[in-house]
């Protein structure tokens, strides 16, 4: 039926396949796992840099009020692929299905992949993906990527040198990190999911393409490669001793590794992602395709507090309460950098509210693909291009079913939070205006019941009931 869809979509357009402009941009999304608004140099962090990160927003735009899907992985990357939030994303928490892989994306689902790929663009997916095991009908390859190359796990991709990862549907091994019991540290898997990555640039440099890279780094285990430890190994003083799982039946399948360097290797982490970005963009300039290709930095949630993570001693997070898991802006709000030489102005920022499910209304009308009805997103084209009239949200909507329920929404300036639904149905809404309380210190709900009950009955009325239980609240929203 989806299939049916996107043909539909293409006709309606009177255009072949292959000539709906002759200019098609290239898209790169590059989604970082678990960093902070104040993980990045650009945002104040001042215990080390991220000049290639930076340079997009530099040389692009700045989207300073926008959010992820979800505060947690999976149902960030649900949104982003279908354009819906958590209160009607098919996935809407981290839900394993062993003996690997996650619950999930159904057939039905129609994903910003599928939408590119039916429309000629080739399209590839490098680093972790958790929306649906290994040959289910959520595999990258059953829901628009051409290639796939990574994790398919998320709980495998806790782990820095895992034994294998995945191209498209063949396991690859990798032997060096089985030797000495499997303890050897051979293979860093985000340097081989790297050169997996710029390779698919080069293949495709002749054809528009669409390179979706989430990334598994800053995400716990704090693991790096010496080259990167030894630059910052007795600089961050002073420093944090994790203690991990280093034996055992769980080991690398799962639980963190010791981590007597914390800092040193948070901060070589986000080096290395940094670098990464960097080679992207080197590449793309290149193959003198960047004048052609849009590139959007971005980050699944904010800040953790796993496997040795410091938050507090980076200021991960920035003005903002809160880490991951939580519906604070803190573990919401992110950055989101854009850059596409010729078409955005360098420089820029927007105030523009945004989130995750917009992506895929904004790809459908920068590349004269007609967006599905029923889309939570909508386009921020112009916001991007600095051209034509903004579409501006009512709202936007989040639900986390986990930690006892947890419900945000956003509507202007105003910011509604509801925890422990779960366990209280009558627990209290808590009320923060952010243009004057960006920390969401404030709790103003008692001096403003009518905006707590407009806001209240739009989160009320935006959840469609999951056929998942997981995915319920036990208590209505009141």
């Amino acid at each position: 039926m989806k299939r049916l869809l996107l043909s539909l979509a293409v006709i309606a357009l009177a255009l072949p396949i292959g000539a709906l402009s002759a200019d098609r941009p290239n898209i790169v999304y590059i989604l970082a796992d678990d960093l902070g608004w104040g993980d990045l140099s650009l945002y104040g962090q001042s215990h080390f840099e991220t000049p290639n990160i930076d340079r997009i927003g530099a040389e692009g735009i700045q989207f300073m009020h926008h959010y992820s899907g979800s505060t947690v992985c999976a149902p960030s990357r649900s949104s982003l692929m279908t354009g819906l939030h958590t209160g009607r994303t098919p996935i809407r928490g981290n839900f394993e299905i062993r003996p690997e892989g996650q619950m999930p994306l159904p057939a039905e689902s129609l994903t910003v992949a599928e939408i590119l790929q039916e429309n000629g663009y080739a399209t590839g997916a490098f680093g972790k993906w958790g929306l649906g095991f290994p040959g289910s009908e959520g595999d990258p390859t059953n829901q628009g990527f051409d290639v796939f190359y990574g994790y398919n796990c998320q709980r495998i991709a806790h782990n820095y040198y895992p034994y294998h990862l995945w191209s498209n549907r063949e396991k690859v091994v990798l032997e060096g990190n089985l030797l000495h019991d499997g303890k050897h540290e051979g293979v860093y898997a985000p340097d081989v999911i790297q050169e997996q990555t710029i390779d698919f640039i080069k293949d495709n440099k002749d054809r528009p393409f669409f390179l979706f890279v989430p990334h598994v780094i800053p995400h716990a285990e704090l693991f790096a490669p010496d080259r990167y430890m030894a630059r910052f190994r007795g600089k961050l003083l002073p420093e944090l001793h994790y203690e991990g799982v280093d034996d055992g039946p769980n080991f690398r399948n799962g639980p963190y590794g010791s981590q007597p360097e914390s800092h040193a290797a948070f901060a070589a982490m986000v080096t290395m992602l940094d670098d990464h970005v960097g080679q992207i963009l080197d590449t793309l300039k290149a193959l003198d395709i960047e004048k052609n290709t849009l590139v959007i930095f971005t980050s699944d949630n904010g800040a953790h507090k796993e496997g040795g993570a410091d938050p507090d001693y980076f200021n991960s997070n920035g003005p903002f309460r809160g880490y991951k898991r939580d519906l604070y802006d803190g573990g919401i709000r992110v950055p989101m950098l854009a850059r596409w030489p010729g078409k955005i102005a360098p420089g820029g920022t927007t105030d523009h509210l945004s989130a995750f499910w917009d992506f895929l209304p904004t790809v459908c009308e920068l590349t004269g693909i007609e967006a599905p009805e029923g889309l939570d997103g909508i386009s921020f084209a112009p916001s991007l291009l600095g051209a034509g009239t903004q579409a501006e949200h009512s709202h936007l909507f989040w639900a986390f079913y986990e930690r006892g329920g947890r419900i945000a929404v956003r509507k202007g300036d105003w910011k509604l939070v509801k925890y422990d639904l779960d366990e209280d149905p009558n627990a209290a809404w808590e009320l923060y205006d952010l243009a004057n309380d960006v920390g969401e210190t404030r709790d103003l709900a008692s001096r403003h019941p009518e905006v707590v009950a407009e806001l209240s009955a739009i989160a009320e009325e935006s959840i469609v009931e999951s056929p998942v239980e997981k995915f319920r609240f036990k208590n209505p929203i009141n």
